[in-house]
């Protein structure tokens, strides 16, 4: 499979070491400085893209994959206000996107508990939640992509909180602590207190190298496929 990647920093080369190992080919390096200088011959060298680069050129980066019918996989979070407008462009012009803010299958798995625990945790009005989240000092989206997509969850299931907020404010308010330092590549905690205990689950990386492969197999499933699709398709 012929693969473009877009954005080239700590992911794109952590992605290209294993989309070589599965014998994939890499035909197009897209960066800050030759953006402007690909052209849509170029894009149609690729079976495939994969985008990790900023909240600020995501959208561009999209737009211009799915008006060349070249199937794009996005890990940049900070960008999902502009998701309607992406999937509306996508469908229309019968292209495929696979977007998910995070890749690792073990955070997937982290995700299904966090919904299930949530649900049980519904009735038990004794119990304070709230969250943390850990990341390097060089991710620029504050929470991370994950985090929302973590509190999201528990707000569709725990009934005493409406929104959260990397702020404490009122009690309806599910606090995120934001925390960024060295070069953790991202951590996650979900936390019940009440008096008498507490109930916790976290998702610890310990490098980049599952998400790197999540959005490889993601690239070889989105193969070929129109439509949208998340890692509920793929796992």
């Amino acid at each position: 499979m012929n693969i473009e990647l877009i954005g080239y920093g700590k992911m794109g080369k952590e992605i290209e070491k294993i989309a070589l190992k599965r014998k994939h080919k890499i035909v197009l390096h897209v960066e800050k400085d030759n953006a402007d200088l690909v052209t849509e011959n170029d894009l149609k060298k690729a079976d495939v893209a994969i985008e990790f680069t900023t909240p600020q050129t995501v959208t561009d980066n999209l737009r211009r994959c799915i008006d060349a019918k070249l199937p794009v996989v996005v890990g940049t979070t900070g960008w999902y206000d502009n998701f309607p407008e992406i999937e509306k462009l996508c469908l229309l012009k019968k292209s495929a996107l696979f977007h998910a803010t995070n890749f690792s299958v073990g955070v997937n798995v982290f995700l299904k508990v966090n919904n299930y625990l949530a649900e049980l945790m519904n009735k038990y009005e004794e119990y304070e939640v709230s969250m943390e989240e850990i990341h390097h000092i060089h991710k620029l989206d504050k929470p991370s992509g994950t985090a929302i997509t973590i509190a999201n969850q528990i707000l569709e299931k725990l009934e005493r909180k409406t929104k959260w907020s990397i702020e404490k404010k009122a009690k309806d308010t599910l606090f995120i602590k934001d925390v960024r330092e060295g070069e953790t590549p991202g951590t996650h905690i979900v936390k019940y207190q009440s008096e008498v205990d507490d109930i916790e689950i976290m998702h610890k990386a310990h490098n980049r190298k599952g998400f790197a492969l999540g959005a490889v197999l993601a690239a070889e499933f989105l193969k070929g496929k129109t439509g949208i699709f998340t890692m509920d398709d793929l796992v």
